[in-house]
């Protein structure tokens, strides 16, 4: 028998009774004649004590035993000697006095340090992330991370989902980002995708008469990665048949009521406030704004009607000027203000104007183009006051103004320390755009995907104002993060075919593409809608952590690759030649 009981079981009601316990030896502390050794599992630590004269055996091993060795010991629980006693630690008023010890396995010296004592790199902490795991704030998170699924799929099964597979290698289609693709071997020159998400199958799911699913998904997303972004990552994937948005919402607040009540201790308010796309895009600058903090956009137009020709040519050419006053801060140097310039310059906002509000009156060399009348104006629309500070945006292209102000508020939140973060500020930001523009492309993409319903209200300008039109998407957003997003779905064949030709996507390509899916719903598809969570950043939130690798167990790095056992990596030409693939690398790249 390895163990007994687990290394953070063990308290005063032992004291006394034989144990068997096995660990690593989180630490080892040689005292002469005594070894005294923190003994570690996931369960927590246990002192145990080696007495060097109750055997030769019980001397050596003390003698050589190192950290990270794993032992087992069996012996008696005592109470640990006054002043001794650990009140931080579950274990901490007793101590297990050894009578044999046995090493099972040995330790070299770790490549990497657990203790947070030096400063080592992510990138070593990934390669050898087996031995970084075996922190207790990493086990601790996966552990949430366990539970939360468990409460998500008892909550689900009480409420009739469900729980659907669908498939991982499948047909390539167009849904935003780029798929991962995989040769197939039996049928040369063809490939399969990765999902980037079980969207069309959980679809036809409904189409089947499944009106209530829900999986625990994996999915594949080929692009660019950001510190809240993996290459692969989990969803809670949810699809629901003759529903509305609000029943879609109920469910969703029900859940999320649920794990933070089950995982947290906290009893969440519902219904969670709604705010429209264009009212967050107003406020707050972005579709996932921080409510924690009041900090908000303010209407600047005014300062484009003066003798300010930058200004005026941006509303001459339809443009947008907009502003944040930050209370009490017109004391930030002129170098502290041409890193904020650099930072929303990252948004591809030209410049960042400033002025500050002193001794009742705007200073900044951009004050002296306006009127008393236009500044008095300003002062009123911003509510300023001594010591505030004006930051301002203008530009012709909307989105530009908004990125750079929404992710500046964001910053300045932070710098100023102006977020309550006790707070769980939970938001169904809804009516998003249905179209959007695309600058790379020049044309018009959807902004979710082609299969999002369009607002009823909105069908008699689909074709002549697509850009105007709105659509029954949602997403639902805590404390500045999107935690998940879906829509009411198109089941009508014929408004998809509208979509599609918006979309300028022909009946050939629609057929090639989705053709499939577009069968099935000739047979009489209910109508439906979805919503799904990121299960990463949902456990990144609950474990109050901002580092997104923290919640996986096996991460990629920023560069989408995995230093652990170095994938992506190179295959032999055998394997080639059996999918029958060439390579065409730059010479650069060759290896």
């Amino acid at each position: 028998m390895f163990r007994t009981n687990t290394c953070g079981e063990l308290n005063k009601e032992f004291i006394g009774k034989e144990v068997t316990l096995s660990g690593w030896c989180d630490t080892v502390r040689d005292h002469g004649n005594l070894t005294f050794i923190d003994l570690r599992d996931r369960y927590g630590i246990t002192q145990v004590v080696l007495d060097h004269k109750k055997s030769e055996e019980i001397a050596k091993i003390g003698k050589d035993v190192r950290k990270e060795f794993v032992i087992k010991v069996s012996g008696t629980v005592k109470q640990r000697p006054e002043g001794t006693v650990k009140k931080d630690l579950a274990t901490g008023e007793i101590e297990l006095d050894v009578a044999n010890v046995d090493v099972i396995s040995v330790a070299e010296p770790l490549p990497v340090d657990l203790t947070d004592r030096t400063n080592t790199s992510e990138e070593l902490l990934l390669k050898y992330r087996y031995l970084q795991l075996r922190k207790s704030e990493l086990q601790k998170i996966l552990m949430l991370r366990h539970k939360t699924i468990k409460v998500v799929r008892d909550f689900c099964d009480e409420e009739g989902f469900i729980e659907i597979e669908t498939p991982i290698l499948a047909k390539s289609t167009p849904e935003g980002a780029r798929d991962y693709l995989v040769p197939s071997r039996v049928n040369k020159g063809r490939f399969y995708a990765l999902p980037q998400s079980p969207q069309l199958f959980k679809q036809l799911t409904m189409v089947s008469g499944f009106d209530k699913y829900v999986q625990i998904a994996r999915c594949f997303r080929d692009e660019d990665l950001r510190a809240d972004r993996q290459p692969e990552f989990t969803q809670i994937d949810m699809e629901m048949s003759f529903v509305e948005q609000s029943d879609i919402f109920v469910v969703n607040e029900k859940l999320v009521k649920r794990v933070w009540k089950e995982i947290k201790g906290i009893d969440l308010q519902v219904p969670f406030p709604i705010m429209t796309y264009e009212e967050a895009m107003e406020t707050y600058g972005i579709d996932k704004p921080d409510t924690r903090f009041e900090l908000k956009l303010i209407d600047a137009t005014e300062l484009g009607k003066g003798e300010f020709n930058a200004f005026n040519e941006v509303i001459t050419n339809g443009g947008i000027i907009r502003a944040l006053n930050v209370k009490g801060q017109a004391e930030m140097s002129r170098k502290e203000i041409a890193k904020l310039e650099d930072f929303v310059k990252i948004y591809k906002a030209k410049w960042l104007a400033n002025m500050k509000f002193v001794d009742g009156k705007f200073e900044g060399s951009i004050a002296k183009f306006f009127s008393e009348e236009q500044l008095n104006k300003l002062k009123e629309i911003c509510q300023a006051e001594d010591g505030d500070l004006l930051l301002i945006v203008a530009d012709v292209k909307k989105n530009v103004v908004y990125d750079s102000l929404g992710n500046l508020r964001n910053k300045l939140g932070k710098m100023f320390d102006l977020i309550d973060t006790s707070k769980w500020n939970f938001l169904w930001v809804t009516d998003f755009p249905m179209f959007e523009w695309s600058e790379e492309f020049q044309r018009i993409q959807a902004m979710h995907h082609p299969f999002t319903s369009p607002k009823k209200s909105d069908l008699g300008i689909l074709e002549d104002a697509p850009l105007k039109v709105k659509s029954d998407a949602y997403d639902l957003v805590l404390n500045g993060y999107e935690l998940g997003g879906g829509s009411i779905r198109i089941h009508d064949p014929l408004l998809q075919k509208r979509i599609f030709n918006v979309l300028k996507i022909s009946d050939e390509v629609a057929k090639e593409k989705f053709g499939f899916f577009l069968e099935a719903f000739k047979y009489g598809a209910p109508p439906h809608g979805g919503l799904g969570f990121g299960l990463d950043r949902v456990i990144m939130l609950l474990a109050g952590t901002d580092n997104i690798r923290d919640v996986i167990a096996f991460p990629k790095n920023k560069a989408a690759e995995s230093p652990m056992e170095e994938s992506p990596s190179n295959v032999s030409q055998k394997q080639l030649d059996e999918l029958a693939l060439m390579l065409n690398l730059p010479e650069e790249e060759k290896q």
